[in-house]
């Protein structure tokens, strides 16, 4: 078979172009890392470029390359998640109010660190299965094509998919500004040293999670209730390098911060936040997952 055409190839990237937003943002979801989103965005690609046979739904197509491209590494991501030294978290992914993947309520609350680390504990096609059809709202025929199953099978992976999230769902709060407040409260409270004030802004049941995977000091286990929490902060805060520098942000929809010394990124601090509380704090030092972080010019 022949070559595409330079006009072809033109149109061809075009579309590709045109869905990639839709593409990062299934991905990204998938694995929880930046990095391997762009690998697998990379080879649906060359394999979009690669066909020669008429194609009559580009996004179902492309949507299915990425799916499957996405459950294959995610089988092969569980098997080095397992021997991970301490809580894995998912590479942070800075966002804004013009990021394509936050364009709903529920695409925001998909996206935050809270949501995908509870949704390790779904197998690849469930996660698949959930993702493509309350997220995304693909038909079940389509989902069905997709991961390779019936229709009968993807309404039965989706009923535990969903039974396993409604159990565990954090609750989501997407108030930017009462979390910027949080967020910067926080800051405050730990530099200052000031106990009562850190104690009004914790839940009592908050957990931290901390991930260094063996390449940053990081508490090699979650650290839960507020009592802990604090004297864990504090303590950080009595260890903090000279120069450290802090930048607010938004964390995987999330109110955040990101902590500099030299210009460098040293690790981000992103905040969940539960009613007028701060109910989880996900801290990413492990330097393999801060490469999408730019030092500050």
């Amino acid at each position: 078979m022949p070559p595409p055409t330079p006009a072809e190839s033109t149109d061809k990237t075009d579309t590709f172009h045109r869905y990639r937003p839709l593409l990062f943002a299934i991905a990204y979801r998938m694995l929880g890392t930046v990095m391997d989103a762009e690998d697998i965005l990379q080879e649906t690609f060359i394999r979009w470029q690669d066909n020669r046979q008429e194609v009559e739904n580009p996004r179902a197509f492309l949507s299915a390359i990425v799916t499957r491209l996405s459950i294959d590494q995610l089988r092969s991501a569980r098997v080095q998640r397992e021997s991970y030294i301490g809580p894995w978290l998912p590479e942070p992914y800075l966002t804004d109010a013009q990021t394509p993947m936050l364009d709903t309520v529920l695409l925001s609350e998909t996206l935050s660190t809270a949501f995908l680390v509870m949704m390790e504990r779904l197998t690849p096609t469930e996660r698949a299965v959930f993702l493509l059809r309350d997220v995304f709202d693909y038909e079940y025929a389509e989902i069905a094509e997709i991961v390779g199953k019936s229709q009968a099978n993807c309404r039965k992976l989706l009923s535990r998919a969903r039974r396993y999230i409604r159990a565990n769902r954090p609750r989501f709060d997407p108030d930017p500004d009462l979390g910027a407040r949080l967020a910067q409260q926080f800051l405050e409270t730990v530099m200052a040293g000031d106990v009562d004030g850190l104690l009004e802004i914790l839940a009592e049941d908050i957990v931290v999670y901390s991930d260094g995977g063996g390449k940053a000091f990081a508490a090699q286990k979650p650290i839960a209730g507020v009592k802990k929490a604090s004297r864990f902060f504090f303590g950080l805060a009595r260890l903090a390098p000279p120069g450290l520098e802090v930048r607010p942000a938004r964390i995987n929809g999330l109110p955040g911060m990101i902590f500099y010394v030299e210009a460098r990124p040293l690790f981000v601090m992103a905040l969940h936040i539960s009613g007028d509380r701060i109910a989880n704090i996900f801290t990413v030092l492990n330097p393999d997952k801060l490469g999408g972080i730019e030092p500050l010019s």
